[in-house]
């Protein structure tokens, strides 16, 4: 190669690099200074979510205004039956890790691979609570990598039981229906303290599709799921929901349906 087209090549190749350096790190600095603060989360309970935000657009658009039922609680007054089923639902390593599950990821990955579409995340609770909290339904892999961050966040500012204080109160268990107090008073009529394991175990059951099952309709797959974790907590009886890190092993997966969020 001679001199001049080695200097050219050198000169094509910096200009690639800044035409494509320069957006992606403005990309990644704006992503860094847009970034939620999340360490208030230590002390203070959202009053809001971005969840909740959407559900009262999307029904502004239909036309019918939508009744938020929210009431926050400590983590104290939620059954331990149901911190226990939610966890093993929804994320069995969730006391483990830190922040994320990366054989879920990996399987998660592998299915969307052969589906041909993005449609699993392999997310755990903490991923759970970033989206519930702050980011929209897209299903995007640039919106996969601001989550990311915010875990990671979560993660490092709060520890496993605030966790899953606010994602025990903010999820969605319903048109409307926010949080395990909401959720309890909602579909039994009695506060989240009082749950009961086959009660607890329906809650935690319906979090994949909660919309789809307000009210509770008792479909052979919700049944099902609802024994699966019944089953599992049963088996564990007597440990607190922390202890949950040592079983690594949830309700069986081919009994868990693709999340509506």
């Amino acid at each position: 190669m001679s001199k001049s087209t080695g200097s050219l090549f050198g000169r094509m190749l910096l200009w690639a690099t800044i035409l494509v350096g320069l957006p992606a790190a403005a990309l990644a600095l704006y992503w860094l200074v847009t970034l939620p603060d999340v360490s208030h989360l230590a002390k203070h309970h959202p009053t809001e979510t971005a969840v909740m935000e959407a559900r009262r657009a999307q029904a502004k658009e239909q036309g019918h205004p939508l009744h938020i039922k929210f009431s926050w609680v400590p983590l104290a007054r939620i059954a331990p039956a149901l911190q226990r089923a939610v966890v093993a639902a929804e994320d069995a390593s969730f006391f483990a890790h830190e922040g994320f599950d990366w054989e879920g990821i990996k399987d998660a990955a592998l299915y969307n691979l052969e589906v041909g579409e993005f449609k699993r995340g392999g997310s755990t609770i903490t991923q759970q609570l970033a989206k519930n909290l702050y980011l929209s339904s897209e299903r995007s892999l640039l919106r996969k990598a601001r989550e990311a961050l915010i875990t990671r966040s979560l993660e490092h500012h709060l520890t496993k039981e605030r966790i899953l204080e606010l994602y025990l109160n903010v999820a969605e268990w319903g048109q409307g229906v926010f949080g395990a107090e909401a959720a309890a008073r909602h579909h039994f009529g009695k506060s989240a303290k009082e749950l009961t394991i086959d009660e607890a175990a329906l809650l935690a059951a319906i979090l994949p599709s909660p919309r789809r099952y307000d009210p509770i309709r008792h479909t052979a797959y919700l049944n099902r799921r609802q024994h699966h974790i019944v089953r599992w907590l049963e088996r564990g009886n007597g440990r607190r929901a922390g202890s949950l890190s040592t079983n690594r092993q949830a309700p069986e997966p081919h009994d868990l349906a693709p999340s509506e969020n």
